[in-house]
């Protein structure tokens, strides 16, 4: 079992990816998550999440489901930075691949990793006590139907708090900034602002909003995040995406580019 969470000391790295606003992802070995990385730094995003969601204030063993857990990161941090019990569920990472990470970092008891699709999730009604998703509700949570049918998941009152790429105004027309046009991909249209997410979850009428904001400054994070990646991935492909992305960021500055957090209490 490898130690995710000994930070070494005068670790260049480590060094430089510690962030004094996330002091809980500060302790997680900084190799394991650029290796594990899929996109933002999501330990960061999640622990911006949690005072909002209220993570703190779970009971030992509340069940969490972690939706888009990817290679399950943010799975693991919720078992051990919580106690929560947690299921993790992706569509792209395979059970058998994230149940030897999961193990490796101790905390099997805790975590059930989960082949899922969002919209034909294999739970009952008033299964959850939390729905957290970081950096994947965007692809699949911008439909008006989708929110009631996944909040029917959580007990009564229960809270789903998401954290997901976003922009800070919303776009009109059927172009991108020109700024932006050269990296922009179609897959892009699914970002939105704080005050879109907000609309889009009370007028669905599962959830009572108690949260939707930006990350003021989350462009500084991503691009730097971007940067530790793109130097120190072992894999191709996320060091030229990486890449790619840090040089967007660069470019836009945060004008366009950011995150939002939503969290509703269902109804």
């Amino acid at each position: 079992m490898s130690d995710i969470t000994s930070r070494t000391s005068n670790d260049p790295l480590s060094d430089r990816v510690s962030h004094p606003g996330y002091p809980r992802s500060n302790g997680y070995d900084a190799r394991w998550t650029i290796d594990n990385q899929m996109g933002p730094h999501a330990l960061w995003l999640l622990e911006w999440l949690a005072p909002a969601l209220g993570l703190d204030t779970l009971a030992p063993g509340s069940r969490v489901l972690d939706l888009g857990c990817g290679r399950a990161m943010t799975s693991v941090f919720l078992a051990k930075e919580y106690d929560a019990s947690v299921t993790a569920a992706d569509l792209w990472v395979k059970p058998d691949e994230n149940a030897g990470r999961i193990a490796e970092a101790g905390v099997a008891d805790r975590v059930l990793p989960v082949l899922a699709e969002a919209h034909d999730l294999p739970f009952g009604e008033n299964s959850f006590d939390t729905i957290v998703s970081i950096d994947a509700y965007q692809y699949f949570g911008t439909n008006d139907l989708y929110l009631p049918e996944l909040t029917r998941l959580l007990k009564p009152g229960g809270r789903i708090g998401v954290v997901v790429p976003a922009l800070r105004e919303e776009i009109d027309g059927v172009e991108p900034p020109e700024h932006l046009k050269p990296y922009w991909e179609p897959g892009f249209w699914c970002f939105h602002t704080a005050a879109w997410w907000r609309r889009h979850w009370t007028r669905s009428g599962a959830v009572a909003v108690e949260t939707a904001d930006w990350l003021e400054d989350g462009w500084r994070d991503w691009l730097r995040w971007c940067e530790v990646v793109a130097d120190e991935s072992t894999d191709e492909w996320h060091v030229r995406m990486a890449g790619q992305c840090a040089e967007m960021l660069r470019l836009d500055r945060g004008e366009t580019l950011g995150f939002v957090r939503v969290v509703g209490r269902r109804l």
